[in-house]
């Protein structure tokens, strides 16, 4: 038995209802979510793109404005202009399908101790070196092991049978298969479920406004405070970053921010300082920060892991600042991975790493106090 037998075999059994230990696997048996043989979902045309002169196009999507000559892609490896028509080539191509904790979004006020159904596929808008999800996000779609093709509808499907209340874009950079979470974020809704999205932040207003009016909650990487790290780094730009992130507030959706902690690259209290003071100004105090240990990957193997001392510094430095929802993450075990109450300290909400324990809230307040607590509780 190979790997591809055992995924058959995984996903078979996640269709089944057989949840285990709540893996359901990735989507890989060449079935659709009614078990029916997977039907191919041709590429869409995208949105957000205008047309240049000979048969160039414009894409409109993102904060790089990709132009793009007939037969090429854009930056992001995903929209393709064929024959003048710009096309998401990845539109219904999942690569990873799988029900996760929300947890591991990370997402601590939003429906805590649930799972969603997670989807992702090929590729991304930045370059980040110290990429986790390397193996999707920093490969083009033919370069990645596909699966099948499943349609907004089905997916919607999936996850309602999965008995998980929300769905989540997630693994790489959402914004590279707009399309297709837009649709399937439609569909979700209509089934009852939740759609949410973890992202780098760099989608244009106009398109971060359209696809806010489908989605209950988002988690948003603000890699670092400066514009330094963000074009060293992630070959990307910070300002885009920040605007997405007062965009979100105004729209009333769901914001908890991450920030994944590089020693000696974003980690001086000077730059946590201010970045913390922006949220606290910009958004506001209830805003959940999650500080995220590094561990080496992709591009930056040679760097050591995040001191625990170095994170438990930034969420000194955050309370300081008037943030009220400060975490620590990818430290197992560590106090601070759980939720506390501003107001009398009481431990609102116990995890450990992503399993959620205990809960000591009623209808969206600490049950102790009975202060009100910021969040999606219901």
């Amino acid at each position: 038995m190979d790997r591809r037998d055992v995924l058959k075999i995984c996903g078979a059994a996640a269709a089944a209802g057989i949840t285990g230990a709540g893996l359901y696997g990735f989507l890989s048996s060449g079935t659709d979510a009614d078990g029916a043989p997977s039907e191919e979902v041709d590429v869409t045309e995208a949105r957000y793109y205008r047309s240049l002169p000979n048969r160039a196009v414009q894409c409109e999507l993102c904060f790089r404005g990709c132009r793009i000559p007939e037969g090429r892609n854009g930056f992001c490896r995903n929209r393709q202009n064929t024959d003048g028509t710009l096309r998401n080539v990845v539109y219904g191509q999942p690569s990873a399908v799988n029900v996760e904790p929300t947890e591991k979004e990370p997402m601590h006020h939003f429906l805590p101790g649930t799972n969603m159904l997670c989807i992702g596929t090929a590729s991304c808008n930045f370059r980040c070196r110290f990429c986790h999800n390397w193996h999707l996000s920093q490969r083009s779609f033919d370069q990645v092991r596909r699966r099948h093709s499943y349609t907004p509808e089905q997916m919607a499907r999936y996850g309602k049978r999965a008995g998980v209340p929300a769905v989540s874009f997630t693994y790489n950079e959402p914004t590279v298969f707009y399309e297709y979470m837009y649709d399937v974020a439609v569909a979700a809704r209509r089934e009852g479920l939740r759609p949410i999205f973890h992202s780098n932040g760099s989608l244009s207003p106009e398109p971060l406004r359209d696809l806010l009016q489908h989605i209950d909650a988002v988690t948003i990487d603000l890699k670092a405070f400066s514009d330094e790290f963000y074009s060293d780094l992630c070959g990307a730009r910070r300002e885009p970053v920040l605007e997405t992130l007062k965009i979100i507030k105004e729209e009333g959706v769901w914001l908890e921010v991450v920030n994944l902690v590089l020693p000696g690259h974003n980690d001086e209290p000077a730059e946590i300082k201010e970045m913390c003071r922006w949220i606290r100004t910009e958004l506001d105090a209830e805003t959940p920060l999650h500080f995220s240990r590094f561990s080496p990957s992709y591009k930056m193997t040679d760097l050591s892991p995040t001191p625990v001392r170095t994170l438990e510094r930034c969420r000194d430095i955050a309370h300081d600042e008037g943030l009220l929802y400060v975490s620590i993450g990818n430290v197992p075990g560590h106090e601070a991975n759980s939720s506390f109450c501003p107001d009398c300290g009481t431990r609102i909400i116990t995890r450990h790493h992503f399993t959620v324990s205990d809960i000591k809230m009623e209808n969206g307040a600490c049950a102790e106090c009975g202060r009100k607590i910021a969040g999606v509780w219901e």
